[in-house]
């Protein structure tokens, strides 16, 4: 969804492909869907403060429906070699899409800090508008499939899948 007066720098069949790598990486079941809304800083600061506790935009939300026990651990997902996705065993009924949740983005503050010199991973990275949407994407797919960056190893996991799928 892309919500009025917000004009993406990427299409959006490279967005789909964008969701469709992440979550194949990270061992999601298949056929599955997600909800990607696109949208500006007012909206995000509402969600943050509403769901996260936090005064001011972000860059992405992600809105989860299945628990982070639901997807391959973490320690297999970054063996050298080993496709995640190889790891998951996911039983739906059949044509059955299970819906993953819901990664929102503003694509105000994703041109903003690629503009700025804020952007990528390590937030010091100045690039085109369309590399920091397609980050904060992969970004909000993975922890829709359980990934996380609280503690320093799985940070380091995180950040090396997302550089592996965007080819960075």
């Amino acid at each position: 969804m892309i919500r009025d007066g917000i004009k993406p720098p990427v299409r959006i069949p490279q967005l789909a492909r964008t969701v469709a790598s992440a979550l194949d990486a990270a061992g999601a079941p298949s056929p599955a869907s997600i909800g990607l809304i696109l949208s500006d800083d007012y909206e995000l600061a509402d969600l943050n403060r509403a769901h996260m506790g936090a005064d001011g935009p972000t860059d992405v939300l992600s809105f989860p429906l299945l628990p982070a026990s639901a997807f391959p651990p973490r320690e297999e997902a970054a063996a050298p070699g080993v496709l995640v996705a190889e790891l998951a065993t996911f039983v739906s009924p059949p044509a059955h899409r299970v819906h993953l949740g819901d990664v929102v983005v503003s694509l105000e503050r994703a041109a903003h800090q690629a503009a700025s010199g804020q952007g990528g991973q390590t937030g010091d990275v100045s690039w085109s508008t369309a590399d920091e949407l397609r980050l904060l994407v992969t970004h909000g797919t993975l922890h829709l499939c359980g990934w996380d960056h609280a503690e320093p190893a799985e940070e380091r996991a995180m950040r090396a899948l997302e550089q592996r799928l965007l080819g960075t």
